[in-house]
């Protein structure tokens, strides 16, 4: 289970990477504003444990970027020495799932992050992405950076499918037989092509859905696609 700390206190994200290497947590440390989007732009994580304060920008700004451009929806736990309620009540509403004042005891930022990790679990069971396209499979709801974008109940269908098996060719025929069970339409009907054709168009992303040639067709996995 991946974890990033945002921290560009030295002495501080050491004390806290060792703490959840103890229990068995890998850590990444990013030490401020633009190492942390690095980080962010390369790898997933199953929670981010923010600063409020980095040497290079601040921790409640970074967080606000990624909630309002739909780039993370990752739980993210904010620590910091601000104690006022004014504070923890303007961290909440830039999409923090939880705040910590500083100094805390391990004993509860080990439980708070407990309760975020199981949060986090059932969330990523309804919602997929890939790059800037978030299906949220409950609501039938699909995003583009942030975007709502209107499919058909087909089109969401097979959207949804390629999002579950992103990296995996999926033939036409596979593609026919999940839209429909007639094997008289699944071998005659160019519906898999129209529906492909529209789902590219809709979401503005002519690559997102890519064509392998003589087998059928696939999404990159975490692509960011312009």
């Amino acid at each position: 289970m991946n974890i990033l700390i945002i921290e560009d206190d030295v002495a501080s994200a050491k004390q806290l990477s060792q703490l959840l290497k103890s229990e068995k947590y890998n850590c990444d440390v990013a030490c401020g504003y633009f190492d942390a989007k690095e980080y962010l732009d390369k790898n997933s994580y199953a929670i981010i444990l923010l600063d409020w304060n980095l040497g290079d920008g601040d921790g409640l700004s970074l967080l606000k970027e990624m909630r309002d451009n739909n780039l993370i929806s990752t739980p993210v736990l904010m620590l910091s020495a601000n104690s006022e309620i004014d504070d923890r009540v303007r961290v909440l509403d830039c999409g923090a799932d939880d705040y910590l004042c500083k100094p805390y005891s391990n004993i509860e930022l080990l439980a708070r992050m407990r309760v975020l990790l199981r949060k986090g679990s059932q969330e990523k069971s309804s919602v997929i992405c890939a790059g800037d396209v978030a299906l949220h499979i409950a609501t039938h709801e699909v995003f583009v950076n942030g975007e709502s974008i209107v499919l058909t109940t087909a089109e969401f269908d097979l959207l949804e499918l390629f999002m579950k098996n992103q990296n995996i060719v999926l033939t036409k025929y596979q593609l026919s037989e999940y839209l429909n069970k007639d094997n008289y339409s699944i071998k005659h009907s160019n519906l898999v092509e129209v529906h492909i054709k529209n789902i590219r168009k809709k979401l503005n992303r002519k690559d997102f859905i890519q064509n392998v040639r003589g087998v059928g067709y696939k999404i990159e996995k975490s692509s960011v696609l312009i």
